[in-house]
Formats: C-alpha cells, structure tokens, sequence
C-alpha cells in the first residue's frame, strides 16, 4: 500500500520539483532529531519518527529508526532499532499509553554494548540495550533513568572515561553515568541531577520575552569536544528554531555563549548532531523539505561544518546537495538494496531473511546510489528478489533516472512477497565511477529486492 509520502515523493518526481536533491537523505520516511554517531568506520544516525498522519494536530511519533552510511552520501536503511513498546513501564503515561511520545534520542557504544536514550514525552528518559547498533535493545532497568517530563537526552563519553548526559526544556540539564551507562552517579547535585545556570553569558540574550526562557537556549542540546574545548549546541528560540552553540573548558561549565550556527528551516523546530568522520565534522538537523513535509512532518539531512583558527565555529548554510561523498561505493561486494542515496518511489520494510528490503515498486519508481566505482569495468549484476505478481525487469543505468542504459536484468514471479530467489543479467559499458540508478519497470505493483551486486570483468 502506498504511503502519503511515496504518494508525494512520485508525484514531486513527476512534476520535476528541484527538491530532489540528495538532501534530505532519508525519503523513505519522515525522520526528525538525527542523533549520529561513529563506530569502526561507520557513522550511524539514529532518528525520531514522524508518521505520515498526523493526530490531534500534533507531533504523532511512536518508534526510532537507524542508518547507517560509510561514505555520508548512501544510506542504508537498519529499521525500526526501538519503540515505545520497549518501555512497559510508560504503558499508563502521557498520551495514552503506547500511542505517541517517542521523541530525540541518542545512542552510544561502550564495551561492545549499544546504549539508547529516549525520551517519553511526559514520562521520562528511559535507557536500552543492545549488542549490536541495530538491536535488538531491551530496557535493563524497567524504569525511567530520569524520571518527569524530561526530553532530548544528549550522552558523551570523555577521554577520561567519565560519561555525561545533557538534555532538558525550557532548562538544560545534566548528569553523570556511572560505568554501567544505565545508572546516575548521585554525588553531585540533587541525586545527581545538575541545572545548569541558565545566564546570558552562557547561552546568549534572547530577542524576544519568555517568561520561562532568559536566554536563546531552547531544547536538544549536543555535547561535543574538540581539541579539548567542548561544545555544547542547542536548538535556539525564540520559535522558530536556529542552532546555536557555548564552549567551555569543561564538560560541565562554566558555558560560553558563542553564536547562531544554522538559522531557522522550514520546520519549526530543529535538533542538531555533530560528528567527526573520516577527517570532516558535520552537523545534523532536520527542516521540513520533503514533499509534504511540514512542522509535524520532519526530515532529517546533513552538511559539513568546520571551525576557525581560534576554535570558533564557522555558520553553517544548508545546502540540496548535501557533503561531498568520502570514498566511493563498491559494487562488487554485496549491496543491500535499502542503501540509497535518493529514491523516487521506493519504500523499505522488514525482510525475512533479516535486515531489510526494498518494496512497493511501480513502474518507474528508482533508486539512485551516488558514486559508484565500477573500475575497469563490470560483466555480470546479480540481485535477491521476490515477487508475488508478475515480476517486472530492473533497468541498470549511469547518470540519470533515463541515462546510459548498461544492462536490464528480468525478475521472474517467485511466488510470495518474500518468496526470495536470485537473478542476474549481463552488463555493459560500466566502467569508472558513476551514480547508478536501478529503475524499476513493468505492469501493477512489481516486485522487492533485497540485495545486489555487480561482477568484474
């Protein structure tokens, strides 16, 4: 069944809209509050979740997703990692139970576990744990971490070991975890619990009266340390939202207010992540470009960010294209079909025989994977696929939804949706880097693919 998004996306397509761009880079769904973070080469993005129906006109947000990309231009869809249901102790909480409530998380790695802060609006911030970035995570604590209507937990990890959590509205707050990441440190301030002084010098003047707010500081602060001077970015107001920032010396303040990084986006709010990868630092944020987009109705994108000599930090202007990609995509080992750069129609759900697959095709929808090095050139392209229907054909093309034509390769009727079986066509004239564009062509709804990938001459 097609979602509104997909809905919008194709018919966007169609008209040509110059949003299609690679930013944002997640289509699939709305997504909002990236919260990145690097592990052995590759940089994940966990993601709030807003629906495509939006109730009782607010934020409508009931799980978290995960991505993950090694080149900061293809993304690859890891699926629904967490949702409220993980928490039964929110059961009774805000909202109705389960129904609504997930809102920006972050995660982090420690010893080989995987640790996820989420906030339950008007329940708390609770913690999970996994194995693996994408899960499964379980809740070992079965209470709240910290309890009350607390939101946007932020957690960093000095070079000392220590760990820090920030998070809070209309106040920023913090806290130290002990080594275990899902207990609070209670020697310092009130069970552990810190308020920072909420002053002008720390965190800058704001242009308009709030009886709450002194300062710029709104929500979704973002500790980040470099060359032993840490930063501390917030979404700013007053509404609608800018990113700013305030460094200091220390991991808990005193806090410098510095300046406005990114000025309000087409969504009301905004939530910034920065990572450092492959040599670069980029910041993370949400607007609400996507066909159909709007306050309730996020997406999430990326942009480099760099700093000046004396460490302060350069404002940073979105840009439709996004960073330039670091590395080159290989195609000849196995390529999940999920990993996308930007795509006109596709949509993902879970797979049978584990991670995800691409669905919902119709005739002409596409993916478009950016940067793709083809070397001296390729001979064969393999994919997994399954179809319940008639199947279809996959057009392999270079440049262009409608470029260079290099092979097409037949699906056949499998038998079930996630019936899988494999198929290859001959290929020629690959050779280089290009960006690949697998167009999807027949009659009715076609078929899913679960992976591809290329063979050398």
């Amino acid at each position: 069944m097609k979602t509104v998004l997909k809905n919008m996306l194709v018919l966007a397509s169609i008209l040509g809209s110059s949003c299609l761009a690679d930013n944002p880079f997640i289509q699939t769904f709305y997504t909002a509050d990236p919260a990145p973070v690097v592990h052995d080469g590759v940089c994940y993005v966990y993601t709030s979740h807003d629906e495509d129906v939006t109730e009782n006109g607010f934020f409508t947000m009931r799980d978290w997703l995960c991505y993950s990309s090694t080149d900061m231009v293809n993304w690859t869809d890891l699926g629904t990692v967490a949702s409220l249901h993980d928490f039964k102790w929110a059961g009774q909480g805000w909202g109705g139970g389960f129904d609504n409530g997930a809102w920006a998380p972050q995660a982090i790695e420690r010893d080989g576990k995987w640790y996820l802060y989420c906030p339950l609006q008007g329940r708390g911030i609770g913690v999970l744990v996994a194995d693996s970035p994408a899960g499964p995570f379980k809740d070992p604590i079965g209470k709240p971490l910290i309890g009350g209507d607390h939101i946007d937990p932020s957690v960093f990890i000095d070079d000392d070991g220590q760990a820090y959590l920030y998070w809070g509205n209309p106040k920023c707050w913090y806290a130290k975890l002990n080594k275990d990441m899902i207990s609070i440190d209670t020697g310092i301030g009130d069970k552990g619990l810190v308020s920072l002084d909420m002053t002008v010098e720390e965190f800058g003047k704001r242009t308009k009266e709030d009886e709450r707010r002194a300062t710029t500081y709104e929500e979704g602060p973002w500790l980040y340390k470099r060359k032993g001077l840490y930063y501390l970015f917030f979404a700013g107001g007053p509404i609608a939202e800018h990113i700013g920032y305030s460094s200091s010396k220390s991991p808990t303040g005193s806090w410098e207010y510095g300046a406005v990084v990114m000025t309000p986006r087409s969504a009301f709010t905004i939530h910034p992540g920065v990572v450092d990868f492959k040599g670069k630092t980029y910041l993370f944020y949400h607007d609400a470009d996507l066909p159909g987009g709007g306050g309730f109705k996020r997406s999430v994108c990326v942009d480099e960010m760099e700093f000046r000599p004396d460490g302060s930090v350069k404002p940073v202007e979105p840009t439709k294209e996004g960073p330039k990609q670091v590395g080159h995509l290989d195609p000849y080992v196995q390529v999940e079909a999920e990993t996308i750069c930007w795509t006109g129609g596709a949509e993902t759900e879970p797979c049978e025989e584990g991670g995800m697959n691409i669905c919902d095709l119709d005739d002409g929808d596409y993916i478009k994977v950016k940067g793709v090095d083809f070397g001296s050139g390729a001979s064969m392209f393999g994919a997994r696929v399954a179809s319940s229907s008639s199947g279809g054909k996959i057009e392999l093309r270079l440049g262009g939804v409608d470029g260079k034509l290099i092979g097409t390769c037949s699906i056949p009727r499998t038998g079930g949706e996630q019936k899988w079986e494999n198929t290859s066509c001959e290929v020629k004239g690959a050779s280089g880097v290009h960006d690949l564009y697998l167009k999807f062509v027949g009659d009715g709804e076609l078929f899913n693919v679960n992976w591809w990938k290329f063979k050398k001459k």
